[in-house]
């Protein structure tokens, strides 16, 4: 029980000091696509993440909402192999749009201030990936189910 307490407080860590995911997606037939997206924790139940409407993640969401989102904190250092986490949201992404992405949009410039005119044009959209469960690996070997707390 001290151990699954101790992982949730370690991805829920991540999720707040890592600004960059890599997204998965399912285009034609079921072929598969990778994109690096930066990410918005609303805890550990749901993600958000922007993409403008002329991408192909975005055609592929519009056919398929089941993604699968990673994120890690590995630095590229020989510690990575006994210390690195890496977590893989697997769930539904759904474009929010009036009042939810007006406030999945003041999430997000918290997180991406930067980015605000990114994700305030009309041709962005705001996605909300709705977690069914993680799959976190340690140690590049122990890998544990955990879904997300409500």
């Amino acid at each position: 029980m001290e151990e699954m307490e101790n992982l949730r407080g370690r991805l829920d860590a991540m999720l707040q000091s890592q600004r960059l995911a890599v997204l998965s997606t399912a285009g034609a037939g079921g072929a598969p696509y990778g994109s690096l997206v930066s990410f918005a924790a609303l805890g550990a139940g749901r993600l958000l993440f922007a993409t403008t409407r002329a991408t192909r993640k975005y055609e592929n969401l519009r056919a398929d909402a089941r993604v699968a989102l990673l994120v890690d904190n590995r630095s590229g250092g020989e510690a990575d192999f006994h210390e690195a986490l890496a977590a893989t949201a697997l769930g539904r992404a759904f474009e929010l749009t009036g009042k939810d992405r007006e406030e999945g949009i003041s999430v997000y410039i918290a997180k991406f201030p930067f980015l605000e005119e990114f994700v305030r044009a009309p041709s962005c959209a705001l996605f909300r990936v709705d977690v069914e469960r993680w799959v976190v690996v340690t140690r590049f070997q122990n890998v544990i189910e955990v879904k997300p707390l409500p």
